[in-house]
Order: C-alpha cells, then structure tokens, then sequence
C-alpha cells in the first residue's frame, strides 16, 4: 500500500524551483503532508485525517477559514474593521487553535488593540492601523519588495503594503516622499528600483508614479492609488483613473487606500514558482 502511496506523492507533488537559489517556496499544508508520507514520518492514515478535516470552523457569527492556505499557499487575514474586540478574539482563538502561528489583522482601531493586547501579545501599528499576533517569520521569496511612496502622506496606506508583504515572508524595502514633483529624488534610487522582484508605487493627486516606475523596471509595478490631494483628486478617483490609464507595460492597479491588496500580490509574484 504505500508503494501505492509513494507513487501518487511522486505524480502530485512536481518540484517548483524557485528563481535564484533552486529552493522550494511556499510550501502548504498538502505538499509538507505528502512530503512527511513520501519520507515515511507520518502515516497515510494520519495524513487523510489531516487533508480531510474540517474546512472551516463555524463560529456564529464567522466561519473562520482554515483551509485558506491549502487552497492559496496563505493563511486567513483579519479584516478588523466594524469588528468587536471580542469578535476579533473569538477568531484568533481558533486560528491558534488551529496551528496558525502568525496572524494579520487589518484596518483595525487603535481602541480596539488595546482589548486585544490584553489577551494576546499584539504588535501594533498605529500609522498602518495594522496588528500582528506572533513573529514575523523570515523572508524566502525569490527577492525584494520594494514600496515607493509619492509623498509622506502615502505613508499609511505604504506601511499597511509593506506589514502585509512581511507577514507573509517577503523582504521589503522602504523608497518614501520620491514623487515625481522632485523627479530627481525617484531617479537617485535607481539600483533599488532596478533590483526590485516587484514594486509597489503608492501615490496620491495625478498618481503619475506608477507610469514613472514603471518605465525605469523590468519588475511587476502595483499601483495604488490614495485618497491624498485636493478637491479635483476626488478622495483617489484621479489617480486611480491614471494609474488605470498608464502607458508604462506591466502596471496592474488595486483599488483606492488598499494597501493590505497591494501588499497581499506582490508577496505572491514574490514568491512564484517556475513549474516544471
């Protein structure tokens, strides 16, 4: 029988090399349960009880999904805006419960991390409004992260971008207040931008750095646009509109303020396999 089982291991379990260093990335729950079969340190019993149990865990008012990073390689984020304190706990808890070890929560008040901070030990980010339970856990994506801001009031939503990439395992670096009002400060930065597995360029008003970055990289560019600038910018409307209208090739766009998003794809193409 477990001639029978190796077998199958090999036939669904296809290498996937990363780019640069011949590692393995991102492996998910299926692929280190078959690995442990494959090697003989968990049994085929155990490993169906494993693969079949319960896809989710139905709280009353949340069905918490524990096979999100069977199905996408990531865990479950929580998204902690109009959530109680007692919500967001009720959630964590299975999640531990559960073996995740790091968890993302977004858009959450300050008021409310304080209630969390309480019952687990939180790392929370005002600027970002931002909180993580449990470590960081070390980078192992084909490269680096790189975020680019237009100006320092692109901060928060680049700081919500950039948490959202570490969590997940990218190396981030940080390029802030580079808009193309001073294209001098963009161009001086030159070998990070080149040197980028994928940039993320943030900006407000016309939204114009997202065409600029993209014309100097041969790298992924996220754009985001932000609900920075004056009346005619209509709260990101304006630079979502020109981001959408880029003439630079290999610009894709995310919706208005949404970092966590931006964040959340570039640590995917970060960390994409060549498949064999």
């Amino acid at each position: 029988m477990f001639q029978g089982v190796s077998f199958f291991v090999q036939v669904c379990y296809t290498k996937r090399r990363v780019k640069g260093d011949g590692g393995f990335a991102m492996k998910n729950e299926i692929k280190e349960i078959l690995e442990a079969v494959q090697k003989g340190s968990m049994s085929v019993q155990d490993a169906l009880l494993k693969i079949k149990a319960k896809p989710f865990a139905d709280i009353g008012y949340a069905k918490v999904d524990l096979h999100r990073k069977v199905r996408q390689g990531t865990a479950e984020v929580i998204y902690g805006a109009g959530k109680t304190p007692e919500q967001i706990i009720g959630i964590l808890d299975v999640m531990k419960q559960h073996g995740q070890t790091t968890v993302l929560i977004t858009r959450m008040a300050e008021e409310i991390s304080a209630a969390l901070s309480a019952v687990y030990e939180l790392e929370y980010h005002k600027e970002a409004k931002v909180g993580i339970v449990g470590k960081i856990p070390v980078p192992d994506g084909i490269g680096d992260v790189l975020i680019v801001t237009g100006g320092t009031s692109d901060i928060p939503v680049a700081e919500e971008a950039a948490l959202t990439a570490q969590v997940l395992g990218s190396q981030v670096v940080r390029l802030y207040d580079v808009g193309v009002a001073g294209l001098h400060r963009t161009l001086a930065h030159l070998d990070e931008i080149m040197r980028a597995s994928v940039v993320i360029a943030i900006a407000g008003m016309e939204g114009a750095l997202a065409s600029v970055v993209g014309g100097l990289t041969d790298c992924p560019v996220i754009a985001v646009p932000t609900s920075v600038g004056y009346g005619a910018s209509f709260h990101g409307l304006a630079a979502l509109l020109s981001m959408l209208n880029s003439c630079a090739s290999g610009v894709s766009v995310v919706n208005i303020d949404n970092g966590f998003g931006a964040g959340y794809l570039a640590n995917r193409i970060n960390h994409m396999e060549v498949k064999q």
